[in-house]
């Protein structure tokens, strides 16, 4: 089965949220909706800026503990490499 980590951002350069799921499309519209209590809620933390695809969800989780523990000036260079405009992904991956 498919697993993700993905991270999530406010606004380019904002809060940034890091996250893992086997259901990405569907974890992303919780956060879009605020549908989830509590920092992502709070701080309206819903672009999709960067993920990562795993077949093993311990991979995924392992890779989350990783990047949590990473300084910010990391992070940012991550997701720049693979999204240098801070686009919202979400709205390429998947069709309404």
């Amino acid at each position: 089965m498919k697993s993700y980590i993905y991270i999530l951002a406010s606004k380019k350069d904002g809060v940034l949220y890091i996250g893992v799921t086997a259901e990405l499309k569907r974890r992303v519209i919780q956060h879009k909706e605020s549908l989830i209590p509590g920092f992502t809620q709070k701080y309206k933390v819903s672009m999709l800026v960067y993920f990562e695809e795993y077949s093993d969800i311990q991979d995924a989780i392992v890779r989350e503990k990783q990047l949590k523990k990473w300084n910010r000036t990391w992070k940012i260079r991550l997701i720049e490499k693979m999204n240098p405009e801070w686009k919202d992904l979400f709205f390429e991956l998947f069709e309404f």
